[in-house]
């Protein structure tokens, strides 16, 4: 059985930090392209970074490039992202993705997790 589970959200002041966890089982993690999304109210789903099977190479939206680091660990299947210096805009439902390299079409999302900065 699939799953991919979302951790570590929750309300943060702008400027602090906190970090994301996406614990993945039933599928072989290493295979797979591992990715975050957030989805704000009101906007459409975006990419924030992606980071390929072996984690030598990792994408950011501009929107997040300095402040968010995306990891992985595939000895744990699991993958992070890191914020830091959080802004209002940040505040979103953040969502893990992981992409079968091999076909594309392969992918399986976790249920999101809630990000929200405000004072």
């Amino acid at each position: 059985q699939v799953q991919v589970v979302e951790s570590g959200g929750g309300l943060v002041q702008p400027g602090g930090s906190l970090r994301l966890s996406c614990a993945a089982s039933g599928f072989t993690f290493s295979r797979y392209a591992m990715s975050w999304y957030r989805h704000a109210s009101g906007k459409e789903r975006e990419l924030v970074a992606r980071i390929s099977t072996g984690g030598g190479i990792r994408n950011y939206a501009d929107a997040v490039k300095g402040r968010f680091t995306i990891s992985r660990d595939n000895a744990k299947n699991t993958v992070y992202l890191q914020m830091n210096t959080l802004k209002p805009e940040d505040t979103a439902v953040y969502y893990c993705n992981a992409e079968y390299t091999a076909n594309r079409s392969l992918n399986y999302w976790g249920q999101g997790t809630q990000v929200t900065v405000s004072s």
